[in-house]
């Protein structure tokens, strides 16, 4: 427990403004692909390169900064993230080379998300809210980067186009600053040592590790970086390959994703909390796949895109609240960021398989295809995946004279 209450208006208005600036920059990344791509005469696997090590390192840094911020409080992670971000950002702007532009784009703002976004701020929605709203919240939150998502892409086209796409990011890094004060709000009150056995960092990872449901739903989160990433960085520069030249198509579809993914997490954090989280899961991973196989079936248009886009949008981090929220029912919140940051490492080897993939599998054969067939099967892998995690809390045998 602690000696002081935090509250969970305070959390989820500090918390989700936050998360609103941190994914809503990052979600703007796919508009910049074209203008830094011709500007460097690079290729697309270059820039697509960048952002797939991006998602990878945000993985691989999240359960350690999970566990810092179990451990420490998160706001010390969060403001170490926060300067990793206006760095990287500085540094995407100025970088010449793709090893240079990778290192800004990539490893530092892939750092500094795993302690801007949802695991470290989930983790402090674990620990103040009660768990007849913990869902709920989760799914405040994640509806508040949706909304970033909104917001920030058609601010970022417009300074693209208004200033330039080197300008514009330097004015992100300006606007990222902005989440100082916010982090510095959510400082959690100092833990006071509860009786009873204690399990360690190591204790608790063993028995998720070994936990078939952890096994599970670390499996589907794989599937669901490999859609969102690739869908969010490649689907501007498929539009234009195939017609539908006119950039406000793609900036449209990409904002029409974050408005209706608002919708979208907050029903699935509002469901969570009255229905099985896994049948939600599944259903979320099939209907995915049933929109792209919809989309690439019928005839490319304006509008085609954009209602793929809203659909989408109700599917696309719908995800998240429920995936916190089963590993917090099952495995408690002592150590939620750390476990959700393990599970999160998944999503992002996806993410970077899906970023990656995406230009990688385009300069050798001229189209997205494959990447799109690969999506639709996964998808429906991940709705089986989910079905059989069992929702209970884990029951620890007490040692003796406990």
């Amino acid at each position: 427990m602690t000696d002081r209450k935090l509250s969970l208006t305070t959390v989820l208005v500090c918390g989700g403004l936050l998360v609103t600036l941190s994914m809503g920059i990052r979600h703007g990344f796919g508009l910049f692909n074209m203008p830094i791509t011709q500007a460097h005469g690079w290729n697309r696997e270059t820039f697509a390169f960048a952002l797939a090590l991006q998602n990878l390192m945000w993985g691989a840094s999240q359960p350690i900064a999970g566990a810092l911020a179990d451990k420490f409080g998160a706001m010390r992670i969060m403001l170490i993230g926060i300067a990793l971000y206006v760095a990287g950002l500085v540094i995407m702007a100025l970088a010449t080379s793709g090893t240079g532009f990778a290192t800004g784009a990539g490893v530092l703002i892939g750092i500094a998300q795993s302690g801007t976004t949802y695991s470290v701020v989930y983790g402090v929605i674990g620990r103040v809210a009660s768990a007849e709203k913990r869902v709920w919240a989760m799914g405040i939150a994640a509806a508040a980067g949706s909304f970033g998502q909104f917001l920030m892409i058609p601010v970022e086209q417009s300074l693209i186009s208004t200033a330039g796409w080197q300008n514009a990011l330097l004015i992100l890094a300006f606007l990222a600053c902005f989440m100082l004060p916010l982090a510095l709000t959510l400082r959690e009150p100092k833990m006071v040592a509860s009786t009873g056995p204690q399990q360690s960092i190591g204790e608790a990872a063993r028995e998720a590790f070994g936990n078939r449901n952890f096994q599970l739903l670390t499996l589907g989160y794989f599937v669901c970086g490999f859609q969102v990433v690739f869908i969010g960085v490649h689907l501007a520069p498929y539009l234009k390959d195939r017609g539908l030249v006119d950039i406000k198509i793609a900036t449209v579809a990409l904002a029409l994703i974050g408005l209706f993914n608002v919708f979208g997490t907050y029903t699935a954090g509002a469901l969570g909390q009255r229905m099985p989280k896994r049948y939600l899961l599944s259903t979320i991973y099939l209907a995915r796949s049933v929109v792209i196989a919809g989309y690439l079936l019928l005839p490319l248009t304006a509008w085609s895109t954009w209602v793929f886009a809203a659909l989408m949008g109700l599917l696309w981090l719908s995800t998240v609240p429920l995936t916190n929220g089963i590993i917090a029912q099952v495995f408690g919140v002592k150590y939620l960021s750390m476990l959700s940051g393990v599970v999160f490492f998944s999503h992002q080897i996806g993410s970077f398989l899906g970023a990656w993939l995406g230009g990688f599998l385009y300069d050798r054969t001229g189209t997205y295809n494959t990447v799109w067939l690969i999506a639709i099967a996964l998808g429906v892998v991940a709705a089986l995946v989910n079905l059989p995690i069992r929702e209970q809390a884990l029951v620890r045998p007490q040692p003796v004279g406990a």
